[in-house]
Formats: C-alpha cells, sequence, structure tokens
C-alpha cells in the first residue's frame, strides 16, 4: 500500500522510480492520493509524468495532475494548460488550470490569461484576473483589466474597482473611531427622517433596529405596503449616508399578517425581509450574514388549533418562532481589516469578546416584554449584536428607539449610543429607563426635541468653524 511517507522518500531519493509508479497506477483512487500528497516539487522534476492524466476519466485525477503541472512552471505547458482551462468537461478542473497558468508568473502568460477573461464562468474570469494582477503595471494587461469594470458579474467589477479605483476622501474628516459628541447618548423626539438630515455624514458605527411593523400597530399605519416600503427606503438611505466606511446595519423583521377582513376573505401576509432586503441591496447596503432569532414556542401566537382539529391538507399553518436580523455593510472597496486597522491596539484588545460566544446564525432568546411599548428588544439581543458588531467608544443608533433597550445595552458596553423615536409615550418611557444610567465617559443621556437637537448640531459646526 502506498504511503504518505513512500511518496516523499522517492521524491527525495528516486525519481525515475516515482516516475514509474505514477505511470503505472491504475486504480484511479489510489493515483489520486499520490497525485494529492506530492507537495512541493523540486527542480528538475518531469512535469511529462502528469501529461496523459490530463484526459483521465477521473475528475479528481485531472484536478491534481493540472495543479501539480502548474507546480513546474515550465512556459512549454502553458497551451496545454489553456485547453484544459477552455474545454475541460469539469468547471474545477478548469479553474486549477487558469490558477497553474497564473502561478508560473512570467509574461509569457498575459496573452493566454487575456484570453480566459472572455469566459463564461465569473470563477474562471476571477482566476486570469488574479494571474494578470501580477502584471498589474503592464499596459496590455491593465487595459484587460480595465476593460473588465463593466463585466456582467458582480464579483468581477468588484475585484476591479477595488484594484483601480481611486483613494477617496471621506466626506467626514473626523477619525473613523471617533463619532460628534453632541450624538452622544442622545435620545431626540420627532420624525427619524427630519432628525437625520441634521446628522453629519459619516457619523454613525453601528445601526440596529425594529422598524415598525405594517399596520400592525396603531403608530404603523401606512397607506399601501408599497408606501411601508418607500418609508422604510427614505430612512435607510439616510442610514447609508450617516455611516463610516464599511461598518454595518443589522435590521431585526419577519413576515407579518394582516388578519382576514371577514370569514369570506383571506388574511395576507406580507413577507418585509425579503423584500425589503431587495431594495436595500440596491441601495448601497452589501449583504453579510442572516441571523435567525429563535424564540420559544410558548411566546408566541398559537396558528396551529384548527390544523390539530381538522388536519387536512393546505391547512397546516406552522407558529412563527423566529425572526430575522439581516445583516448588512456600508459598500466599500475596502476589507473589513482596514476597519479594525482604525482602532488603537488598546481598543481592540478592549473590545475582544470573551468566553463563550454563539457560533451559528441561530440565537434561541427569550423575548422581552414591556408595561408601555409592545414589541421591545430583549437585553441579551442588543448585547450580543452591539459585542458582534461595534468597537468600545463607537456610537450605536436605533432610529426606531422604542423602549431604548439598544441604549441600555451600548452603555453597558461601553459604547455610546443615539436613539430616536416619534411616538411620544414611547419617547417619555426611555426617559424613565434611561436617565439613570451609570453613562460611558460622563456624557449623560439627554433627550431632545428636533429643534433643539438642530441647535446642539448648529453648536457643534460654530464651533469647529472658529
Amino acid at each position: 500500500m502506498v504511503t504518505k511517507e513512500y511518496i516523499q522518500e522517492l521524491k527525495r531519493k528516486n525519481f525515475e522510480e516515482l516516475y514509474r509508479l505514477i505511470r503505472e497506477t491504475q486504480e484511479s483512487r489510489e493515483l489520486f492520493f499520490i497525485l494529492e500528497n506530492l507537495g512541493y516539487l523540486p527542480n528538475g522534476f518531469k512535469g511529462e509524468v502528469f501529461v496523459p492524466l490530463i484526459v483521465h476519466l477521473n475528475d479528481s485525477v485531472r484536478f491534481w495532475a493540472v495543479k501539480n503541472l502548474g507546480k513546474i512552471s515550465n512556459p512549454d505547458f502553458i497551451g496545454l494548460l489553456l485547453r484544459t482551462a477552455k474545454y475541460d468537461k469539469d468547471s474545477m478542473v478548469r479553474r486549477e488550470a487558469v490558477s497553474s497558468i497564473g502561478r508560473m508568473r512570467t509574461q509569457q502568460t498575459i496573452p493566454y490569461l487575456i484570453e480566459l477573461l472572455d469566459d463564461s464562468d465569473p470563477k474562471v474570469v476571477l482566476q486570469a484576473i488574479r494571474g494578470l494582477l501580477v502584471f498589474k503595471t503592464n499596459i496590455e494587461a491593465q487595459k484587460a483589466l480595465r476593460n473588465l469594470e463593466n463585466h456582467p458579474n458582480e464579483m468581477v467589477q468588484s475585484v476591479i474597482r477595488r484594484e483601480f479605483s481611486q483613494n477617496h476622501n471621506s466626506k467626514n474628516q473626523q477619525p473613523h473611531p471617533s463619532s460628534p459628541d453632541f450624538m452622544k447618548n442622545v435620545v431626540v423626539h420627532g420624525d427619524v427622517r427630519e432628525i437625520l438630515r441634521h446628522v453629519p455624514d459619516e457619523s454613525v458605527h453601528l445601526t440596529f433596529t425594529s422598524p415598525p411593523y405594517y399596520n400592525a400597530r396603531d403608530y404603523a399605519i401606512y397607506e399601501s405596503y408599497k408606501a411601508y416600503l418607500d418609508f422604510l427606503m427614505e430612512v435607510f438611505s439616510e442610514v447609508h449616508r450617516v455611516t463610516k466606511e464599511g461598518r454595518f446595519l443589522i435590521v431585526n423583521t419577519s413576515p407579518i399578517i394582516i388578519p382576514r377582513m371577514s370569514r369570506s376573505h383571506a388574511s395576507k401576509r406580507y413577507p418585509i425581509p425579503f423584500d425589503l432586503h431587495a431594495r436595500l441591496g440596491e441601495s448601497g447596503w452589501e449583504f453579510i450574514d442572516d441571523l435567525v432569532w429563535l424564540k420559544p414556542e410558548t411566546c408566541v401566537k398559537n396558528r396551529n388549533a384548527g390544523f390539530l382539529q381538522h388536519r387536512k391538507p393546505l391547512g397546516y399553518k406552522p407558529n412563527a418562532v423566529t425572526e430575522y436580523l439581516m445583516v448588512y455593510r456600508k459598500e466599500t472597496e475596502k476589507l473589513l481589516d482596514w476597519n479594525i486597522h482604525q482602532y488603537s491596539w488598546k481598543a481592540v484588545e478592549e473590545s475582544k469578546v470573551n468566553g463563550e460566544y454563539e457560533t451559528s446564525n441561530v440565537w434561541k432568546i427569550d423575548p422581552a416584554f414591556d408595561s408601555v411599548h409592545t414589541a421591545v428588544f430583549p437585553i441579551a439581543l442588543c448585547n450580543r449584536v452591539v459585542e458582534f458588531y461595534s468597537y468600545k467608544g463607537d456610537l450605536v443608533f436605533d432610529p426606531f428607539g422604542g423602549s431604548g433597550t439598544l441604549g441600555k445595552a451600548a452603555n453597558n458596553l461601553g459604547r455610546y449610543f443615539f436613539l430616536t423615536e416619534q411616538e411620544e409615550k414611547y419617547f417619555e418611557r426611555m426617559k424613565e429607563n434611561l436617565t439613570t444610567l451609570d453613562a460611558v465617559k460622563l456624557h449623560q443621556p439627554r433627550f431632545l426635541k428636533v429643534d433643539e437637537f438642530k441647535l446642539l448640531n448648529q453648536g457643534e459646526n460654530d464651533g469647529h468653524n472658529n
């Protein structure tokens, strides 16, 4: 039986015996094992031994034959690899053939890689781009790459933008970890759309919110479902403007049922998370993750009673025990590492998530109840979001502040909060809940009307101008 150790010994001491082993092994699984475990190939290793395997019937054998051929870095094999990249029946083999051409890192590969930019498989194109970026300063390679700016595939577009976009200056000259003092631990009573007009660009590090449900509460009555979604997009478009580059928006929603008008009419279920998702994706928010908030079945409305009695197919209605936390990032060509590197070593260390944490996207958290607000965040949910998606000293925003639970979580975890709320009774409830906080860095909570907030903004701007 061939072992890894035997393969490595032959590679060190007896090339000819290793060539014979590769040529004479007939069983696909054993041949695959040999090719997979060759590892680094030293100078003088003959790539010709892999050439017959390029047309082997087994996809895995072909893949590893191509991969090992790429390790040889012999330009004589470029033509063979090009044909494999264009015509092999297996997409993984094709992509590996492109990668093997790119690994040769010789200018002889440029025209071949350019030819592969026209492939119909975006992953083949991305591998060809990767190979060409080694020669980014070569005029021919650069021209071919820039021609991909309007490529139909969004991943290709993103890579090209990242490589060739000009560095832009942020509209807000504040350092990334900073936020305006006049917004720290502030709650504003009024229409969030009006309030956001007085918020500077790129002021907020994290937004976590649960929008009012469509026509499910007295404070959330809209003429139509379209009008409801349009309202939310007005808000989230402004949230996009005030969010720091590359930072997160997390939206808690779930489908909603509007009860039927009478027994002769049907109820209607609206897929809010999914309809909102499509709009957010078109307005500069990059989708990152879907988190599922799982609640105990005893805490939700029972939709199963009828089916429990009659058991008739088509009449099944499950109890809705989940809500979504949809995670979005403000689109940027910069990687998350850039955001992290904006913070000092001390800030990063102090903000690390210690101890056990939830490793899956299903978060089992009991709901919370409030004597005034009918739909409040559990503090455990807010704590988790704030801890996972912000740093100490960051400014955390909830445009639909409700009872102010996010403010409590932010304060408890060493962040600042900025909350807005249109309903008078909820604004007053937040005063009760947040007034007694042991506030972060002596920024005592302030509760303002829109005009008072506007004056604060003007005062801060005047101070910077003087």
